[in-house]
């Protein structure tokens, strides 16, 4: 079995709670595609993990694709042989869940520079001015 999955520093995975299914994978192969199951199906229970904080849970739940019942899978399929799929699938499984459970920074509201005030004004009274001497020269 392998080891636990580190997240980053104070969240680790313990091995446990990770279940890994072994798949045929499609695409190319030759004869031997229909006998190895090289594709890796990684699972792990976001709701009932003991090792995530509450805070992280709830994060990684709004912004990664779950099941009903709490469980995120990544399906790792890129290469012909197990145990880099399976590499591969933890190594996703990592990033997607380091970046979800990194909360959104803060938006700070800035005010509208004077200037920019002063530009947009400036331009409503040209096309205002603009759209008066229309009307004057065809009124003659």
């Amino acid at each position: 079995m392998p080891e636990a999955l580190f997240i980053k520093p104070g969240l680790v995975i313990p091995a446990q709670e990770l279940s890994e299914r072994f798949i045929h994978a499609s695409g190319p192969g030759g004869q031997n595609v229909n006998k190895v199951a090289s594709a890796v199906q990684l699972s792990f229970d976001v709701l009932q993990s003991p090792s995530l904080p509450e805070a992280v849970k709830t994060l990684v739940a709004r912004a990664l694709p779950l099941s009903k019942d709490g469980i995120l899978t990544v399906s790792a399929r890129r290469f012909r042989e197990q145990e880099l799929n399976r590499a591969d699938a933890r190594v996703r499984l990592a990033e997607m869940i380091a970046k979800a459970a990194t909360p959104p920074k803060p938006r700070h509201a800035t005010k509208i520079p004077r200037s920019s005030k002063r530009q947009r004004l400036d331009a409503k009274k040209q096309r205002g001015a603009r759209k008066r001497d229309r009307s004057k020269n065809f009124s003659d």
